[in-house]
């Protein structure tokens, strides 16, 4: 076990290293860059007398932006020579300064982090308290006016953006009874009521979008592992319902749900960058898209790795929890 998960460790660092390079590149390709922004956003008075090519030339040599691609990627990951104000060394664990705000990025992430872990941990259990118990009786009542619903309940979720219901939910609360969702961020420690009361929302209409997923990925093993013999056999031994269920088919049918969820951690992330926007939470969702549409490389690159490295270790818990549900699985 110990010797698979320093494997594990250590295939994380040419992951990251091809997807910073994609990212990077991809950036590079999208029309405008950071320059175009900060020579658009001077005021005109201060531009009187200059030329705006030398000036654009002046910004771009002091981020090394004129520089090759592949020299900017080596100075971001810290194998080339750096230049004042532009990228840092990311093999040196430095992250480097937001070019737009002027900002270490680890400062950034440290403060809006745990606006984005708690709508992503509360959308995934409230995703899971709605799908497993639909997704079991829905397996259970195969076939009947309860199974038609879950089913339909779960396809709905599936089909309806979140984006849009999250709208709805913004525009016509508004309309008909002149309520919205708090947007001026609380603190849990502070005042958990209205903590509660600002990301239930959000956290609900993400979760949902997961839910109609593991609904029917349940459902669907839940019917086959009923049909097992061993579950038969407990079943002609005379055992309760609940207890034939969690004791002897749950457990075993619960290795593709854990897939599953480990899967939609992506999406989540993904998804809450839209939802903390419409919302108006200030978590590194909503961070990512302001840097990516003023193309303050630093920021996306650094968010971007961090991300990753989040989403490889939740992948690695997802492939050890395989171990302790099925005593078949060994890792060597």
């Amino acid at each position: 076990m110990r010797a698979y998960i320093i494997r594990r460790i250590l295939i994380l660092i040419p992951t990251l290293l091809i997807l910073t390079f994609v990212s990077f590149s991809l950036m590079h390709l999208a029309p405008g860059n950071i320059v175009d922004a900060m020579v658009a956003s001077m005021p005109s008075e201060e531009m009187i007398g200059m030329d705006p090519a030398v000036y654009r030339a002046e910004i771009m040599r002091k981020l090394g932006l004129d520089a090759p691609l592949i020299v900017q990627y080596g100075r971001f990951i810290g194998v080339a020579p750096q230049v004042d104000g532009g990228f840092s060394g990311l093999l040196q664990g430095d992250l480097g300064v937001s070019w737009w705000r002027g900002v270490p990025v680890a400062k950034l992430v440290s403060v809006l982090w745990p606006t984005t872990l708690q709508l992503g941990i509360m959308a995934l259990v409230i995703a899971q308290l709605v799908a497993l118990p639909i997704g079991i009786f829905s397996a259970l009542r195969q076939d009947t006016w309860g199974d038609y619903v879950g089913r339909s309940f779960a396809l709905v979720w599936i089909a309806v953006p979140g984006f849009w219901i999250a709208t709805l939910v913004i525009v016509y609360p508004s309309i008909w009874w002149g309520y919205m969702p708090p947007i001026m961020l609380v603190r849990f420690i502070d005042d958990p009521l209205r903590n509660l009361e600002m990301f239930i929302l959000p956290a609900t209409i993400l979760g949902m979008g997961m839910a109609g997923f593991t609904m029917r990925m349940t459902r669907t093993m839940m019917l086959e592992v009923l049909r097992q013999d061993y579950v038969r056999t407990a079943w002609a031994k005379g055992l309760r319902e609940r207890i034939v269920v969690i004791r002897h088919a749950l457990k075993n049918a619960f290795i593709p749900i854990i897939t599953i969820i480990g899967l939609q951690v992506p999406i989540l992330i993904g998804g809450a960058v839209i939802i903390e926007r419409i919302f108006a939470l200030p978590g590194i969702g909503r961070l990512m898209l302001s840097a990516t549409l003023n193309r303050d490389y630093p920021l996306v690159a650094g968010t971007l790795v961090l991300f990753s490295v989040a989403l490889v270790f939740i992948n690695l818990a997802v492939d050890l929890t395989y171990a302790y549900l099925d005593p078949r699985v060994r890792y060597k």
